[in-house]
């Protein structure tokens, strides 16, 4: 989970994960999104890979990227321990949204 804490630190990555839960896009469609550099914009791809948040495959010569939404439903499954026991409607409905 400490890979999971570290990536999602950054709003850079956050939005990227906020822009993949709307379905694949390739390096080029995401940097439209940012003002970033096609290099940074894969660094910040790199740690979300490492942190198994996102997942990747080749197309021609594009990297095309989605988002692993069983590992974020488990993440915020597991997000109880730092807040109590939350309601299982609370839960469901951060599941919701991931999954949309």
């Amino acid at each position: 989970m400490d890979k999971i804490f570290k990536a999602m630190a950054d709003i850079n990555r956050r939005k990227i994960l906020t822009l993949l839960k709307n379905g694949e896009m390739s390096v080029n469609d995401l940097l439209k999104n940012f003002e970033i550099t096609q290099a940074t914009l894969s660094n910040h791809l790199s740690i979300l890979k490492k942190a198994k948040l996102v997942e990747s495959r080749v197309l021609g010569k594009q990297r095309i990227y989605k988002i692993n939404i069983e590992l974020l439903i488990f993440f915020a499954k597991n997000i109880n321990q730092f807040v109590g026991k939350p309601e299982e409607k609370i839960i469901e409905e951060m599941t919701v949204r991931l999954i949309k």
